[in-house]
């Protein structure tokens, strides 16, 4: 998408979208998901979503979110000089 393409005008009218509800969207055109359609699908994760996808236990996270900092940031901070420090 150009640069430009954000900076059409549109005549969506945002302001009554924001103020629905999912009971007010009309779905009625959108087939059911079948058994079928399940068997068939594949779950595609873009490839650097699977670079930064790692499991943390609880306790760690809990402790990085209490800091009142960027959680993402810090714990990146800590790998970076953990990496560092063994490259002596």
């Amino acid at each position: 998408m150009s640069d430009n393409a954000m900076n059409k005008y549109t005549r969506t009218d945002w302001a009554r979208l924001a103020q629905q509800t999912d009971d007010d969207i009309d779905t009625s055109d959108i087939p059911p998901l079948t058994e079928q359609f399940f068997a068939r699908a594949k779950l595609l994760i873009p490839r650097d979503m699977i670079d930064r996808t790692i499991q943390i236990d609880a306790d760690i996270m809990k402790w990085f979110r209490d800091q009142e900092q960027d959680s993402t940031q810090s714990i990146n901070h800590v790998l970076r000089t953990y990496i560092e420090s063994q490259n002596v």
